[in-house]
């Protein structure tokens, strides 16, 4: 079975397979892949890692749910580390693509979309591991909802809407229906 959207060049007999991550921070998105040097992916750039990263197995099922995956940057840059250590990351976008590279044409398909959740980080005297775990979005089905269908609530989204303002007043209403 073929899935829309992956590259063609998996079913070749010769491609170089690559792994690449996109994480969105305050400060900007960190592009790396599992390579070395720069490569190009949809027109943004991607730094080499070499073996740094370390993707956990993506599931998925044919049932609606929430699956996560755990990431490994292993080795990581001082300047990676400071990001990590020093902007909010939680929710925030991750997300995880294969590619190939074939005769220098690079496609890639993203395997996984979701949201950061926990970060651990690990140092010994001579290098940096950060383990980060992240949600698939469809955990947003999961939290409730705690809306208010009030004046009030929706005042609180927008101090101008006057659309539950009569609510109150349509439970007694007596209503005259074609006639």
């Amino acid at each position: 079975m073929s899935r829309s959207g992956v590259p063609s060049e998996f079913a070749t007999d010769s491609f170089t397979g690559f792994l690449a991550a996109e994480l969105e921070f305050d400060s900007g998105t960190l592009r790396v892949w599992n390579g070395y040097g720069n490569l190009t992916i949809g027109g943004d750039t991607y730094t080499g890692g070499g073996a740094i990263i370390k993707v956990s197995a993506i599931e998925e099922t044919a049932e609606i749910g929430a699956k996560g995956i755990s990431m490994t940057l292993d080795g990581i840059s001082a300047s990676i580390l400071s990001t990590a250590l020093s902007e909010n990351y939680q929710y925030r976008i991750a997300n995880i693509y294969i590619g190939a590279i074939t005769s220098g044409t690079v496609s890639s398909y993203k395997v996984f979309s979701g949201r950061m959740d926990v970060m651990s980080i690990t140092e010994d005297g001579d290098s940096c591991t950060i383990t980060m775990t992240a949600e698939s979005r469809l955990i947003d089905l999961e939290r409730p909802r705690l809306r208010r269908w009030t004046s009030e609530d929706q005042k609180g989204l927008d101090a101008t809407d006057k659309g539950f303002e009569f609510v109150n007043s349509l439970q007694e209403a007596s209503i005259k229906w074609g006639g």
